[in-house]
């Protein structure tokens, strides 16, 4: 049974698809043991707690820069003999030693079709504002592993959603996170738990699940 630990800074909307995901067995072979958050007053925590999962906080605030922030939270990942990192609305860039301590075991949910609308300021509502100022007619979710470069490690999982007319921000937001991101997220993390992830390159290849 693989240890996960989810990663927030917000409400969690993405954590609390997961956690709903482990209540109808979804993950296979994973539980999540932590979440741990950026921000002491993150209402995902309310979420981990209400759902019995043990949170805890290495906050932003406490840490000179994000090489300081990443090696507290790789001291408290050990500590918590953790397999799986899941970055859920994580909001600061992780360092190289945290990706590397962590080889293709750190999976992020992006709300666009990568490479489109990514990498450095595309987080929360402005990647939807640039899809919609650029005019796509889809949109979507992406899962993937974390590499160094920022939304560019290897894809695990995408869905298209379509844009429509009188989208904003907003709506867009919201329709991608119930069409794609609630739903891509938990079937990653089952596909790692269960071993069926095999990188090769830039590609990841689903593996066939295994006769019991």
């Amino acid at each position: 049974m693989k240890r996960i630990a989810v990663l927030v800074s917000g409400g969690g909307t993405n954590l609390q698809a997961l956690i709903d995901a482990q209540a109808r067995g979804d993950i296979k072979n994973g539980v999540i043991a932590a979440v741990i958050s950026s921000s002491p007053d993150a209402f995902a925590l309310e979420r981990a707690k209400r759902a019995d999962i043990p949170g805890y906080v290495v906050a932003r605030k406490d840490f000179a820069d994000n090489q300081a922030l990443s090696l507290a939270l790789l001291d408290k990942l050990k500590a918590l003999d953790i397999d799986l990192v899941v970055l859920a609305g994580f909001m600061y860039v992780l360092t190289e030693e945290f990706v590397h301590a962590f080889p293709n075991a750190i999976l992020n949910v992006h709300p666009a079709l990568i490479p489109a609308f990514c990498g450095e300021g595309f987080y929360g509502l402005h990647v939807h504002e640039k899809a919609l100022a650029y005019g796509v007619k889809v949109s979507g979710a992406t899962v993937h592993f974390v590499s160094e470069e920022c939304d560019g490690g290897p894809v695990i999982l995408q869905k298209a959603v379509n844009v429509r007319e009188d989208d904003t921000p907003k709506t867009l937001q919201r329709r991608i996170m119930e069409e794609a991101e609630w739903q891509l997220l938990p079937k990653a993390v089952s596909l790692f738990c269960e071993d069926r992830l095999e990188v090769e390159g830039r590609i990841v290849h689903i593996l066939p699940q295994k006769s019991e």
